[in-house]
């Protein structure tokens, strides 16, 4: 599920769906944003009420969208600079704007380190009361909000969803392998463990043609997650995946079909594989995704293994059919290149090739179970 844009942005939903009295810090950036366009009255306090609810609902009429109650990417990105991104995705300094200043805000305010105002800018005061909270908490006392200063902020779930974003981040290793008689792109994958999808993109073919004998495929390197709930839980027999995908797909009004083709051609079905973007799982769910669609769409945590995986891939994926009004196409490529670089730019070249191919897979890809 990678996102062609320079950070991961989230792209799952932000269903206002827990119940009335849940806390959740990210609700304080969505709260900020409202009410930054005058439609929200009550306290920033990161609980989901009735009024931000209502807000929500208000600013998606005005802004010409389907008054759903959804957070999702579209409302966000209407919502303008405070709708992105969410707190955990970067580094935070002075000068920068957003919606995870905003919570950096609550947040310090919640622990007695008043920023000035809670607006979305990170400007003098919110420095000042950074440096003082570094203090107290014994951490480098550089006005920076990195990843040990926002995790002691915030220590909840909703908060540690994403990577801090890297500058300048290697391009992923690459091996040569030259195609021997009988071997296809599956076998391929599963030797190198990577996912078909990725061996397709590095090497411009169609999954559904045959390979050509002494062809020379280069092979995206994959990283395992080393260490991780993840990595121990890699699933080895089809049915288990057969009956994630049956279980999650009536669960959530989603085609089997449509699902057993994404994590096909995502991931040959190997809940091991971590790509070098930093998807995982049989549906290649990028952190952030995970934890967006675990707080926000289902309302609770999420276990870390195969069921789960298919269970936020799928989950997100009825979000996207939802949004783009059961049009499986323009699902499919939001799936793989984000919703709101498919508003905004269309399809990709690369994402015209993914769509093709996973609805073809639709029609012929099954789980033995």
């Amino acid at each position: 599920m990678r996102r062609f844009t320079a950070l991961a942005v989230l792209t799952g939903a932000l269903l206002l769906a827990a119940p009335a009295a849940a806390y959740n810090p990210q609700i304080a950036g969505l709260q900020v944003a409202l009410r930054a366009h005058g439609l929200y009255k009550g306290p920033v306090d990161g609980i989901q009420g009735a009024g931000t609810r209502k807000a929500v609902r208000a600013f998606q009429r005005r802004a010409k969208l389907q008054p759903d109650g959804l957070a999702g990417p579209a409302t966000r990105a209407a919502l303008g600079r405070l709708g992105h991104p969410l707190y955990g995705s970067r580094v935070l300094h002075r000068g920068m704007a957003g919606w995870d200043v905003s919570v950096l805000q609550f947040l310090l305010q919640r622990h007695g380190f008043v920023p000035g105002r809670v607006d979305g800018h990170f400007g003098r005061s919110t420095q000042k009361a950074v440096k003082r909270y570094q203090h107290f908490a014994r951490l480098t006392r550089d006005g920076v909000v990195g990843r040990r200063t926002a995790s002691a902020l915030c220590s909840v779930r909703a908060c540690a969803f994403a990577k801090f974003s890297t500058p300048g981040r290697a391009k992923p290793p690459s091996a040569i392998h030259r195609v021997k008689p009988g071997e296809t792109l599956t076998g391929i994958a599963t030797r190198y463990h990577t996912s078909v999808r990725a061996l397709a993109r590095a090497n411009r073919l169609d999954p559904r043609r045959y390979l050509l004998v002494g062809a020379r495929l280069k092979i995206p390197v994959s990283r395992r997650a080393a260490g991780s709930t993840t990595a121990s839980l890699v699933i080895r027999q089809p049915e288990h995946v057969g009956r994630a995908i049956e279980q999650w797909s009536r669960h959530y009004g989603v085609d089997p079909r449509l699902v057993r083709a994404i994590g096909w051609m995502e991931s040959g079905y190997n809940n091991g594989l971590t790509s070098s973007y930093g998807a995982n799982g049989i549906m290649q769910v990028t952190s952030e995704t995970w934890s967006y669609v675990e707080t926000f769409l289902i309302g609770r945590t999420v276990p870390h293994d195969a069921s789960g995986n298919v269970r936020v891939g799928t989950a997100y994926l009825a979000q996207l059919l939802k949004e783009f009004r059961g049009n499986e196409r323009l699902a499919l490529a939001a799936y793989a290149q984000g919703p709101y670089s498919v508003r905004k730019r269309g399809l990709l070249k690369e994402t015209q090739m993914y769509v093709a191919n996973v609805l073809a897979l639709k029609q012929r890809v099954y789980t033995s179970r």
